[in-house]
């Protein structure tokens, strides 16, 4: 295979000393089989002082200061989002300009990359491969954040088209997320479109011993006999987490049972207010990367959530790290998500509609009376990761792609 060097443009990638992601893999293990990666971070510009070429992880990364987008007001967010493009364009040719690439890759949302990408490929003749990691604007419209008749949904809407048609290639992160995208956008082709999940660099750790475990517990205040249902990602309207008030209701005089709250978000204020009063609730705003996956090894259940009003498919990214800490999953997520079928195909993990307690009720007590379910879950998700979730098969995929289109 002939090396490839790849333009990874993205908004989402962690420095060196906050952990890793899905995107940071995807780049080591790139430069890992012997591509040239440089990649091209938007930062906000309360993070960022001014735009600057770091060497990270053994890859020369641009983090391009932008404007505020998060926890701001709407005009300000605005602004910043219709601004994104002439940073980008800038500073890539500032510090790129003389470079050769073979492959644009990038994931949406936001969309507002799209004019960017098309830039991009134009400049260095790449193809490019669009990773799907949200349908936008149409999760909007679902959450009830804006109306199908509204100006935002019919601005972003023709952005989200116009993001598919300039793509080469788009990777879907499940097969009910690619059967959506071809059912509302008749334009595409299947042949445009393939598989390609959310994947992560998979360690091969030993499992704590009891020792270790009982460590960790005693750290976090939780004791060794307790059952441990912990959350760990972003606390956001997409999540539907209101249902934990009722969740949390349920269970206040089930003292051996503990919901561990890790992570940020516009929602955690509120999800902070939910808390109050109940004694079986411990809640983090952050966790050293390292630490927390200690923790989540410590713990019985991983949770995840989803609002039930989604008509899109989602698969949500925090559920590789479950599975790599042997968690088997309690899910309460929409109807429309093939995840459910995923976590019962597979056998990891339970689920029910968001909002359904008399349902999770019924699915959660079965893992928690059951420590031989549990474990065989969690080791069902762990084999299913190794096997199908391994950032080394994104690699060959992309790697395959590129083959294909030099070959045309």
């Amino acid at each position: 295979m002939i090396d490839i060097k790849v333009l990874f443009i993205t908004s989402d990638y962690m420095k060196p000393e906050n952990g890793s992601n899905i995107y940071t893999d995807l780049a080591e293990e790139l430069k890992a089989n012997g591509h040239d990666v440089k990649v091209v971070v938007t930062e906000e510009k309360k993070q960022a002082k001014e735009t600057k070429l770091y060497h990270e992880r053994g890859l020369e990364v641009l983090r391009v200061k932008i404007g505020n987008l998060y926890e701001v007001n709407l005009v300000e967010k605005a602004f910043t989002i219709l601004s994104i493009n002439k940073y980008l364009k800038k500073d890539i040719k500032k510090y790129f300009n003389n470079e050769q690439f073979d492959l644009i890759l990038f994931e949406s949302p936001p969309l507002t990359m799209a004019s960017t990408v098309k830039w991009a490929m134009k400049k260095y003749h790449a193809p490019s491969y669009l990773m799907m990691k949200d349908i936008f604007p149409q999760n909007g419209v679902d959450i009830g954040l804006y109306s199908k008749n509204s100006p935002i949904y019919w601005y972003f809407r023709y952005r989200e088209k116009k993001l598919y048609k300039i793509s080469t290639k788009i990777g879907c992160m499940s097969q009910g997320n690619l059967e959506y995208l071809l059912k509302h956008n008749k334009f595409l082709n299947r042949e445009k479109l393939e598989l390609f999940p959310n994947t992560m660099k998979i360690l091969k750790d030993k499992p704590l011993t009891l020792k270790e475990k009982e460590k960790i517990r005693k750290k976090y205040n939780l004791k060794n006999n307790d059952i441990v249902a912990i959350y760990g990602g972003n606390f956001g309207k997409p999540q539907g987490l209101d249902f934990l008030k009722d969740i949390f209701e349920e269970y206040k005089d089930k003292t051996n049972i503990k919901f561990v709250l890790v992570g940020k978000g516009t929602e955690k204020k509120k999800v902070s207010e939910l808390t109050k009063g109940y004694s079986n609730i411990l809640m983090f705003d952050y966790i050293p990367r390292i630490d927390y996956e200690k923790l989540l090894k410590a713990c019985d259940i991983g949770l995840i959530f989803l609002d039930k009003r989604f008509t899109i498919p989602n698969f949500p990214s925090k559920t590789l790290s479950y599975l790599n800490c042997h968690l088997p999953i309690m899910a309460s997520i929409d109807k429309n998500t093939d995840y459910g079928s995923f976590l019962i195909n597979e056998n990891c993990g339970l689920w029910v509609e968001n909002g359904d307690i008399i349902n999770f009720r019924k699915e959660f007590n079965t893992l928690i009376k059951n420590t031989e379910l549990r474990q065989k879950m969690g080791d069902n998700g762990y084999n299913y990761l190794i096997n199908n979730l391994d950032v080394k098969d994104s690699v060959k995929k992309l790697e395959r792609f590129i083959g294909d289109e030099n070959g045309k």
